[in-house]
């Protein structure tokens, strides 16, 4: 008897689209040996995103457009719409895209064979991206997970993000009993990992790269790669944006531990100081590890701006 596909919930954030979405919705209705069910949520538009959508819909019956919400302001809150109002009950895994990238054939048949396979809750995968002079980079997001990385930062872009039912249902409970707090997270796929991480969810994150990972100028959040990047990353911890996500996150999702030295506020010296010492099991890359200790030492001695 030949396996059923598993039926898939693809969650799709847009907005101001128009250039890219149609080659990405192309790339997820090519998926192989899956059931894709595509719900498409829309920030409010000025390109004509809207109206695209609901024509391409009409002609496509596994597009489903939710009816307008109103402003987000930005894709966290839009993914945090899809999730509260699509039900998955009759799914098997739920994904989550952006507008703008290029998913591989196999994307979600690999997804969901590793979920099954190896017996765990969400998927993430390493990307490629990819620039419009042709340039091309591996983003490498799957190193080993630590004992709190989920507090400090995602399991890879979230428009890699495949979870199970049982997954998602815990997590929108959760979503939904803290519904105005939740609007401060800037970062859903933050959030969702460290919800999954922290709640005893298994999460595996995939060294093969399943999709072309778009960067553009109009990028939320992109490719980690240069100088620019870097400063601008810089910044929102200077600014007190990245501390404050962390404080805001963790008292989300509740960890029944945390690292030494992260107490609130988290603006002592004292505090930050203990903290860099806890580096090795606060980010997966060594490079970030290094990075974290020393951004933990220069926030305590320069000082931030506390939130």
């Amino acid at each position: 008897m030949p396996v059923e596909n598993p039926k898939v919930a693809v969650l799709l954030a847009a907005y101001n689209g128009m250039q890219w979405i149609e080659e990405q919705i192309v790339s997820i209705f090519a998926q192989t040996a899956v059931d894709v069910t595509l719900y498409i949520s829309i920030d409010p538009s000025t390109d004509g995103t809207e109206a695209w959508c609901a024509a391409y819909a009409v002609k496509h019956p596994g597009i489903i457009l939710l009816p307008d919400s109103g402003r987000f302001g930005g894709a966290s809150r839009n993914f945090f719409r899809l999730l509260r109002d699509v039900d998955v009950e009759s799914y098997d895994f739920v994904a989550l895209a952006d507008q703008d990238d290029i998913w591989h054939t196999d994307k979600l048949q690999r997804a969901t064979q590793s979920l099954t396979s190896r017996g765990v809750d969400a998927y993430s995968s390493n990307v490629t991206a990819f620039w419009p002079d042709g340039g091309t980079l591996l983003l490498d997001k799957a190193q080993p997970q630590v004992e709190w990385d989920y507090l400090f930062e995602a399991a890879g872009p979230g428009c890699t993000y495949v979870m199970s039912k049982q997954l998602v249902g815990s997590l929108k409970s959760a979503m939904l009993a803290n519904w105005h707090q939740l609007q401060g997270v800037s970062l859903h796929d933050w959030y969702f990992y460290a919800f999954a991480r922290s709640h005893g969810f298994l999460w595996f994150i995939d060294p093969v790269p399943t999709m072309e990972y778009r960067q553009h100028e109009r990028n939320q959040v992109g490719a980690n790669t240069g100088l620019s990047p870097m400063m601008a990353r810089y910044k929102t911890i200077h600014d007190g944006w990245w501390f404050g996500q962390v404080q805001l996150i963790a008292t989300l999702v509740e960890p029944k531990r945390k690292p030494v030295g992260m107490d609130w506020p988290l603006s002592r010296r004292t505090q930050l100081m203990k903290l860099s010492f806890s580096a090795w099991q606060c980010r997966r890359r060594v490079r970030d590890k290094i990075l974290f200790f020393f951004i933990c030492w220069a926030t305590a001695l320069i000082g931030k701006k506390a939130r």
